[in-house]
């Protein structure tokens, strides 16, 4: 009932993202469509080298997502850099579709502000001197420990 309950509020909050700056093709599509558009920046030195990660940021969902529906990412993402605009992989059937008709979109707030956030999240990491983190603890071994040198049993051999 609580998962019912979390499915319907994220639905109502996408529904009114997608009221408020409209859709875009789903399943990072629409990423990869401006992957073009981003690699023509003309720059040099270090602001080439964050083009390069915004580039495979953008390309980053699509191959998540091929990954888990058992594809090669990267395949999946040169195909869709020579598709049209819309086109896309529906992983569910694995076809190539036109997203929009197949119902497959996003709304272009979210889309927007996760890239948003990705980029001044790595903008302050840029710009911080020091950054802690949580250092995960080894992971215990099961069971009992050894026992150690425990002799044969004299007389057996």
């Amino acid at each position: 009932l609580k998962e019912r309950k979390l499915r319907i509020e994220d639905a109502l909050n996408a529904t009114r993202a997608a009221v408020e700056e409209g859709i875009v093709s789903g399943g990072g599509t629409a990423l990869v469509n401006v992957y073009n558009a981003v690699a023509a920046v003309d720059v040099t030195g270090d602001e080439k080298t964050g083009v390069n990660i915004v580039l495979r940021a953008l390309e980053e969902p699509v191959r998540t997502i091929a990954a888990n529906a058992g594809q090669e990412g990267s395949v999946i993402v040169d195909r869709l850099k020579k598709e049209a605009i819309g086109i896309g992989y529906n992983a569910a059937t694995g076809e190539w579709v036109n997203m929009f008709e197949a119902g497959i979109v996003d709304p272009a707030k979210v889309t927007r502000s996760a890239l948003q956030n990705a980029a001044s999240v790595a903008a302050m990491f840029l710009t911080t001197e020091a950054v802690i983190a949580d250092k995960p603890e080894p992971e215990k071994g099961g069971g009992m420990p050894d026992m150690g040198g425990m002799g044969g049993m004299g007389g057996m051999m």
